[in-house]
């Protein structure tokens, strides 16, 4: 074989892979991954060890229970369902420290969310 060969043949080759590629990352197969992801996300944040709590009221929940996403103009979206889950995220000026959990769990396990994204879009 020929260096024009193989070459003219591996590029062919490069650009089925690569029009492969672009239709298994086209619009709902993305947005499902990135779904898959935030679920993922959501389990290990609800999983966390949680504070033993001093309320005891009937329908009380607890913030890290709250945790959940949506989907928004093509966005997936991971955060509180209690309006003060923010707050305790990022911290307030009336608070001495922040205490964050969506962040830190997503960082801590980054590399599986990503992981499971490829694996849902079938790379």
């Amino acid at each position: 074989m020929s260096d024009v060969d193989f070459y003219t043949n591996g590029f062919d080759e490069l650009s089925k892979l690569i029009e492969k590629m672009a239709d298994r990352a086209k619009g709902k197969k993305v947005l499902e991954a990135l779904e898959t992801g935030a679920e993922q996300l959501e389990k290990d944040v609800r999983a966390l060890p949680k504070p033993r709590s001093e309320i005891r009221t009937a329908g009380y929940t607890h913030l890290l229970d709250t945790v959940t996403h949506r989907t928004v103009n093509d966005e997936v979206e991971v955060g509180w369902g209690k309006y003060y889950g923010p707050m305790v995220e990022r911290g307030a000026r009336t608070m001495k420290k922040a205490h964050p959990h969506i962040s830190t769990t997503f960082e801590r396990n980054k590399k599986s969310y990503y992981q499971i994204m490829i694996e849902k879009l079938g790379f």
